[in-house]
């Protein structure tokens, strides 16, 4: 029978301890067993999660009760923005769905502003006000917070009031709530909605079927005469 002698190694690497047991007839038998502290307790240091920072919007270039936008180099754009709002909020739609898709053809202005129409006389006859078309209307303000990393009502209502740092949530949860502000906004206030998301849009994109190109123009030199 083989007799096995236990020869112990102090030697601390990292947090355990190595027992080596040698044999004189046989192979080698290795055991670990992680170190105690000094109540008896194993220590196993976890590493800690990093936190996670939230990327910053932006704000919107105007806001929703500015009807006639700001005083600059739009300003006449703001002006007819605001007239198609109040007057053909169907043309002002189907205007900021092609402008956002920013390829003749990915969102063509027919197939946004006939369906807009539709349920916008269907809402009218029946309600007696445009019930339907906001909500056909409003996921085209949360593709333009998305495309321009905007802030929703709910994070600028919160700014606002200076309770932005203590409202902890989860980020589909901020957006499903983003999302809820969104279409709660085209309901209470569509034509200014529309105008707002025509307004920021006329700023960032030019006109997807805008392509002209500069065109130079040559005159011939003027009648010359001989001085004598």
């Amino acid at each position: 029978m083989a007799n096995y002698d236990l020869v112990p190694i102090q030697e601390e690497v990292g947090l355990e301890t190595e027992v080596e047991m040698k044999s004189y007839g046989g192979g080698k038998k290795h055991e670990r067993k992680p170190s105690t502290g000094a109540a008896g307790k194993s220590s196993i240091a976890l590493p800690s999660a990093a936190p996670v920072s939230r990327v910053q919007t932006d704000e919107w270039e105007s806001g929703i009760f500015s009807c006639l936008g700001k005083n600059d180099e739009f300003y006449s754009s703001d002006v007819e923005v605001c007239v198609l709002g109040c007057c053909a909020p169907c043309v002002l739609h189907g205007s900021n769905v092609e402008r956002l898709g920013s390829k003749p053809g990915a969102a063509t202005f027919t197939t946004n502003c006939l369906p807009y129409t539709a349920l916008c006389l269907l809402g009218n006859c029946f309600f007696g006000w445009n019930c339907f078309a906001p909500c056909f209307a409003y996921p085209n303000r949360t593709a333009i917070r998305h495309r321009f990393n905007l802030e929703g009502n709910s994070e600028a209502t919160a700014k606002s009031i200076g309770c932005s740092e203590n409202i902890r949530m989860h980020e589909t949860q901020r957006e499903h709530c983003e999302a809820a502000c969104d279409l709660a906004t085209h309901i209470s206030c569509h034509p200014c909605a529309l105008c707002q998301e025509a307004r920021e849009l006329r700023r960032r994109l030019p006109h997807p079927g805008f392509t002209a190109k500069p065109v130079i123009v040559m005159l011939p030199p003027g009648e010359q005469s001989m001085g004598r």
